[in-house]
């Protein structure tokens, strides 16, 4: 037989609690009571509740209050407040913090029992999927990670290094241009980690006004800045057990660059307004676009923070120097596209394949997933034809890859282009064709004329 689901009702009114304990035991649940807020949120630090029942206002601590406890103890708990005043703001407030829901009284016991039925079944299906995720972890662990996509040198040497030092816990710090995937590199870190049963929380730390920053990261405590109504976990606290990514780090104002600081030397934090220190256990991962050695030398960032993210370093290479990765990111996007509209997997022709594969990506990986998601969408029919493509990718300024010069003694390599050119233009450009007639792989062909497009343009 199933366990009944537990229910703790806190009201600072006796008559009420043993109406709703009766009420509510009837109905098939658990039922503890709390008399006041400061009862409830003993019973919160010294239990395990299903769902929470509390009135919004009593002497001391209140309902908010006791919603904050919970939702700090456990974040799938859900509250239901209820209150005898009609009081739009404190309604705002409680569903804005989190609230399950929010009651009016008088109610009707139909009403209260419809609501914490749902209640428990809400809790129910987010305990199922929490067990869900973490069995998919556990696999995941077990070897069945998913790997990011590539095969170029730079690339998998990048990805054995990351496998390497995935089971310890040394900071490590991501440089690569934007939208090379520094984040889908930490989450491999973290997904081969023995963290991976733990969150993995990330920030831009560019993204937000520095005193908003602070406040995300370190947490506050009520009443330290107008607005701040209650105590607020920061994420390097809610990450505990985890790992946490700072992204764009080479953007944090230097007051807080101190603060991140004495988090690496002290693993503990000081929440904004608070005297005492809270310990962190969380595996830290940066990201910069920026060459930080260079923000050091004018003063943007503090060398010692730099050598404490520093520990380990993996460089992404940009897309134009991962010319072998191109088809598979290709198929890859393409397949993704398919399975979120329900429809077979769309494929470019040779016109646009061309076109794809010699321009340079100056955004890098998130560029190509945006230029193929452009033309899916632009696209009639299962080809995607070079007029779907962003117009960026397909007005190239085009130049002869081979000057017209004589050699004496021509070299191997000068041989090889004027084999290749001449194959190329038998076949009447179609690369691809070019390729099984010169018998290499299509990603080599592509590879060698953007290095015969980049030779012309030093020569020029």
């Amino acid at each position: 037989m199933s366990q009944k689901p537990s229910i703790l009702v806190v009201d600072d009114e006796s008559g009420i609690l043993d109406t709703l304990r009766i009420l509510l035991r009837n109905e098939g649940f658990e039922v503890a009571t709390a008399q006041g807020g400061r009862a409830g949120l003993e019973q919160i630090r010294t239990g395990t509740h299903d769902i929470i029942l509390s009135d919004v206002r009593m002497p001391g601590v209140g309902g908010l209050d006791i919603l904050a406890a919970a939702k700090e103890q456990d974040p799938m708990t859900p509250v239901i407040l209820m209150t005898a005043q009609a009081d739009l703001r404190s309604a705002i407030d409680a569903l804005n913090l989190g609230a399950y829901y929010y009651i009016q009284k008088p109610f009707s016991n139909d009403d209260l029992v419809a609501i914490v039925r749902r209640a428990s079944e809400y809790r129910a299906v987010r305990v199922e999927n929490k067990q869900l995720k973490q069995e998919i972890r556990r696999r995941e662990r077990n070897g069945n990670v998913e790997r990011p996509i590539g095969k170029s040198k730079r690339f998998t040497e990048l990805l054995r290094l990351a496998e390497h030092i995935a089971p310890t816990d040394s900071t490590v710090l991501i440089q690569g241009e934007s939208g090379t995937g520094k984040e889908v590199v930490a989450r491999y870190l973290h997904n081969l980690s023995s963290r991976a049963e733990g969150p993995f929380m990330s920030i831009n730390c560019g993204a937000l006004p520095e005193n908003l920053l602070e406040s995300e990261l370190f947490g506050h405590v009520k009443g330290s800045f107008t607005g701040a109504v209650r105590d607020k976990q920061g994420l390097f606290a809610a990450a505990r057990g985890g790992t946490f990514f700072l992204d764009e780090v080479g953007e944090m104002p230097p007051s807080l660059q101190v603060k991140l600081l004495r988090v690496l030397q002290e693993r503990e934090v000081i929440p904004v307004g608070a005297t005492e220190a809270i310990p962190v256990d969380v595996r830290i991962i940066a990201a910069t676009n920026r060459d930080l050695e260079e923000e050091i030398r004018r003063g943007n960032f503090r060398s010692d923070l730099f050598y404490r993210l520093n520990v380990i370093a993996l460089d992404l290479p940009p897309l134009r120097e991962r010319r072998d990765d191109l088809l598979l990111l290709i198929e890859s996007f393409l397949n993704q596209l398919g399975s979120e509209s329900d429809s077979p997997p769309k494929a470019l022709s040779s016109e646009a394949l061309d076109a794809v594969m010699v321009y340079d990506w100056p955004g890098n990986v998130r560029e190509l997933e945006n230029a193929l998601e452009h033309a899916v969408v632009l696209s009639r029919g299962n080809l995607i034809d070079a007029s779907a493509l962003p117009v960026r990718i397909t007005t190239r300024r085009k130049e002869p890859l081979v000057a017209e010069r004589s050699y004496r003694n021509p070299a191997l390599e000068v041989i090889e282009r004027a084999y290749i050119m001449w194959v190329l233009q038998a076949e009447g450009g179609n690369k691809t064709r070019a390729a099984e007639v010169l018998g290499i792989d299509p990603s080599t062909l592509y590879r060698k004329l953007s290095r015969y497009e980049e030779q012309q343009v030093a020569e020029a």
